[in-house]
């Protein structure tokens, strides 16, 4: 039993996450004119219409078996086609940002849940409880920031592209056939190697996994929980 409530205290988190993540995206697609998303059932708060089995499941539990410095994972892409938006250009950087943001609020709820706990009804919250609320917390940041990685077809990807001037988004745009082996290569090719040669090339885990830790505890702090 312990171990199943430990699990669901990193799996619900995770869910909540990526899920809500995806959804924020195909909410910000509709509100700027693209449809595809409600059209194919995926704003659903059914997580098994977005649970990816590899990226929701199967990949974040090696990360945490294997005490990696950063877990995270994803779900399945909510359909967007930004042709259909009204301002596509403009309208792509909000669409892509609105996945980070929502894992931020997320964070910041459970951060305030957590703040009330403490310094609102001065209560000790259980281990389990205090587990979920703290990975919901982690997990949050560590999508959020993962997905900001600007390379496509990464939502900083997206971001970069409605940022940039027309002739470098158009020839920016064309890097997206090559993002996945170039997170590959950085994210898991390169780690190995490094392990293989005794050298730690882990740079974008390490990064990522600094970085989400400076921002636990910038909002801790913000938060009085420090």
């Amino acid at each position: 039993m312990n171990t199943v409530l430990s699990v669901a205290a990193w799996a619900f988190p995770l869910v909540f996450a990526v899920v809500l993540h995806e959804i924020a995206h195909g909410m910000a697609a509709l509100y700027f004119g693209d449809t595809t998303a409600r059209d194919m059932k995926r704003l659903s708060l059914n997580p098994l219409r977005h649970v990816d089995s590899i990226g929701t499941v199967l990949f974040p539990l090696v990360l945490i078996l294997t005490k990696a410095p950063f877990v995270f994972g994803w779900a399945k892409p909510v359909p967007v086609d930004f042709s259909r938006l009204r301002h596509p250009k403009k309208n792509m950087v909000w669409v892509a940002l609105a996945g980070p943001a929502m894992n931020l609020f997320q964070a910041l709820c459970a951060f305030g849940v957590l703040a009330g706990y403490q310094n609102g009804l001065h209560a000790e919250m259980s281990a389990l409880a205090q587990h979920f609320w703290v990975n919901l917390i982690m997990l949050n940041l560590s999508v959020m920031t993962f997905n900001l990685i600007p390379v496509l077809p990464m939502d900083g990807g997206r971001i970069l592209t409605g940022l940039l001037p027309m002739p470098w988004a158009i020839k920016f745009s064309k890097t997206e056939r090559y993002g996945f082996a170039v997170i590959a290569f950085l994210l898991i090719l390169l780690p190995v190697l490094g392990n293989y040669i005794g050298r730690d090339f882990d740079v974008i885990s390490n990064f990522l996994a600094f970085s989400v830790r400076r921002l636990m505890l910038f909002f801790a702090s913000l938060f009085g929980l420090m």
